[in-house]
């Protein structure tokens, strides 16, 4: 078991409180950057469990529909369910024999003996929890939801693999962000805060992903979220045009008045206030600061991340075969900076515009928003992915997640237009495809109307685990909280064997 602990009076990174405002003081010189990557030192070791194909997996994609699809209207429907079970959907046979999916996933169909599908997932809480489904912490409540920087966040998966992957010994220097984000901050482009859950919480917020930005005009109004919304909202997840662009956030780009020339005279000014202030202080912790500014500056004068995230440098027959919706197009781009190097990349279907019962929260208009707008725009994103990554051969050695907070409920709510289904924990469906998990495979199953586990139950703790070992992390590693306390990077998750054998 890996251990990464420290004292009670010093930060994870061995920083003091003083010593961090102190630092925090740099950001007057235009460092904010810097700031955002500071990271730690201290020594690292790993031990595979006895599970197989352990750190088989060199990247990992999580995609993350926010809001939850129903596992009805994609991995386990029930075509001799009642119709208030059914609903208007039916089931396809795939190219695995005895595997029926979604019929609005004719895409999918022909790739599932690339992928495994988890149909047994089950959890004690139906809510909105990014948070909970993407990190070890034990328990929930809606409230955190809306508090992103709330003490009792545990560190999100991305954040604990960049954590680990920078303290290991013989780790060679980034150039490209360990851990990214896209298309934007979860949340930011919607009328609601952004929200908990992609965060690097007491690991410290140098271990945040990496957030881009997108520039770009949806193509086509998407179907209402419900009964009394008015406004019309062209949803780029629903479509977009080709010259829609990923882009470096503020903080990560140089200004159009700040040229590389200015850039390095600002940087030699601060290396001679850093000269200064290293007599005043020769704490060498505090002097490790200096790789830090140095690998901002690196970023910001380095043209790999942008190529990376130029997507029009790819051909329009492959973009169309992503899709052109901003989730595909954010796919196509998430293969793109694994081929450059990047260690974890997130890509949300996020909200945009309205928050209530947004993207994939199908509590009404159910129907008319998986038929036009949801299902087709994940078949083709899905199936572009995970043909792309395999004809590559990237598929093998990178991980590949589709996950949420939760499925939704076996009854057809028939009172909102459209109909609805709300939330449901008991039973959901997730999918994964590469990186030393099998080829063709279902785990688990449901009753007859999708409600309930009926055997194999598996937790979004195992699911964490079983990532961490395929990306060569031990899921038994301890890190320190904010109190000094060991905590398990994973929870209480185990390592699923079954899932370890591709």
């Amino acid at each position: 078991m890996f251990r990464i602990l420290g004292s009670r009076r010093s930060l994870c990174d061995g920083l003091t409180r003083r010593d961090l405002l102190h630092i925090g003081g740099l950001g007057g010189f235009g460092l904010s950057l810097s700031e955002s990557l500071r990271l730690r030192q201290l020594q690292a070791a790993s031990n595979p469990t006895s599970a197989g194909n352990f750190g088989k997996a060199k990247a990992c994609i999580l995609l993350f529909p926010y809001g939850s699809p129903s596992q009805h209207e994609t991995f386990d429907p029930k075509p001799d369910a009642p119709v208030e079970i059914q609903g208007e959907m039916k089931a396809i046979s795939t190219n695995v024999p005895g595997l029926e999916i979604c019929d609005h996933l004719p895409r999918m169909a022909k790739v599932m003996n690339r992928v495994t599908v988890v149909r047994s997932m089950t959890h004690p809480y139906p809510l909105h929890g990014v948070a909970y489904a993407t990190t070890g912490m034990p328990t929930y409540k809606p409230s955190l939801e809306t508090r992103p920087r709330d003490p009792s966040h545990w560190p999100y998966i991305g954040s604990v693999v960049d954590y680990i992957a920078e303290h290991r010994p013989m780790t060679t220097k980034v150039d490209i962000p360990r851990n990214m984000g896209l298309p934007w901050m979860l949340g930011a482009k919607s009328d609601l805060s952004p929200l908990a859950g992609p965060y690097a919480a007491f690991l410290g917020q140098a271990h945040d992903p990496f957030w881009v930005d997108f520039e770009g005009q949806g193509t086509r109004v998407a179907p209402k979220l419900s009964d009394n919304q008015t406004k019309e909202v062209k949803d780029p997840f629903g479509g977009l045009t080709s010259e829609g662009k990923f882009v470096l956030p503020a903080t990560g780009k140089l200004s159009p008045q700040l040229t590389l020339d200015r850039l390095y005279r600002r940087k030699s000014l601060l290396e001679q206030f850093d000269q200064s202030r290293q007599q005043l202080n020769r704490d060498s912790r505090v002097r490790t600061f200096d790789k830090y500014q140095d690998m901002a500056y690196s970023l910001l004068a380095s043209t790999k991340l942008r190529e990376a995230l130029d997507i029009s440098r790819e051909s329009s027959a492959l973009r169309d075969r992503y899709g052109m919706t901003l989730f595909g197009q954010s796919c196509l781009a998430a293969r793109r900076l694994v081929e450059a190097g990047s260690k974890f990349v997130t890509v949300f279907w996020d909200s945009y515009e309205i928050f209530a019962g947004c993207a994939w929260d199908t509590h009404a208009n159910h129907y008319p928003r998986m038929k036009e707008f949801l299902l087709p725009g994940a078949d083709l994103a899905l199936s572009g992915l995970i043909l792309d990554l395999d004809e590559r051969g990237l598929l093998d050695e990178t991980l590949v997640l589709w996950i949420s907070e939760h499925g939704r409920t076996p009854q057809i709510d028939s009172t909102p237009i459209g109909a609805g289904r709300h939330h449901w924990s008991r039973a959901y469906s997730i999918m994964m495809a590469g990186g030393g998990t099998p080829r063709g495979c279902v785990i688990g199953g449901t009753d007859a109307i999708g409600g309930e586990v009926k055997d194999n139950p598996v937790s979004p703790k195992d699911i964490l685990a079983t990532a961490f070992h395929l990306l060569g992390v031990d899921p038994n590693t301890l890190v320190n909280d904010q109190l000094g306390r060991p905590i398990p990077i994973a929870g209480d998750g185990i390592v699923r064997a079954e899932l370890c054998s591709g």
